[in-house]
């Protein structure tokens, strides 16, 4: 009889990582969070806004983490998609409630998994924010090897009437720019192929990407 291990899947395998993030995950969880993890869902009390609006977005770090994979810092791709989810819906005025991370490999490296999920929890606890849940799955015939893709769901909230967008826009208001800390998730296909090309033609001094 043919096994979802024979097929590549070790369905056993999600205890072992429960086991392994279940304190990295509880130390995100503000008051409002009800209940722990490895439910089918998370489960959030709302409330304390006059006209309150939920705000919500989805994002990945696209081939950021091949980087990831390079340099061994797996931590980073998962701080880098919570900042980044943050940012989509800071901009509009929410503040943001709750994460939840997407995390799929060819085949699971706990080690690695954790480290991915050390990083969501770090950003997400910085920025005062639960990672309420989220689903790891392995797909031996999506990736190759243990090659993964993260992908990650914030929801916020803001009153209605403190909605930040571009229609709302008037002449003389304040624009604010804040300096960024470098690519983010954005423009990393472009940036290895610059770089390739460059060690390509064994280029020494600096790049300007």
């Amino acid at each position: 009889m043919t096994t979802y291990k024979d097929a590549g899947v070790d369905v056993h395998l999600k205890e072992t990582l429960l086991r392994r993030i279940r304190d990295h995950v509880a130390s995100t969880h503000r008051p409002e969070v009800i209940g722990g993890i490895g439910a089918f869902g998370g489960m959030f009390r709302f409330g304390g806004m006059r006209d309150g609006v939920l705000v919500a977005s989805a994002d990945g770090v696209g081939t950021k983490v091949k980087i990831a994979e390079l340099l061994d810092s797996h931590e980073t791709v998962g701080a880098d998609l919570v900042n980044h989810c943050i940012n989509d819906i800071a901009v509009m005025g929410a503040e943001p409630l709750f994460f939840l991370d997407y995390f799929s490999a060819g085949k699971l490296d706990p080690g690695r998994f954790e480290r991915v999920v050390r990083g969501v929890a770090d950003a997400c606890r910085e920025a005062g924010i639960a990672l309420l849940g989220g689903e790891t799955a392995e797909a031996p015939g999506l990736y190759s090897g243990t090659d993964y893709d993260l992908a990650g769901f914030i929801v916020g909230a803001v009153e209605r009437d403190r909605i930040l967008a571009p229609a709302g826009a008037r002449e003389g208001d304040a624009l604010i720019g804040l300096p960024s800390t470098g690519l983010h998730t954005n423009g990393y296909s472009l940036a290895r192929a610059i770089v390739s090309r460059a060690a390509d033609a064994d280029r020494t001094e600096p790049i300007d990407v």
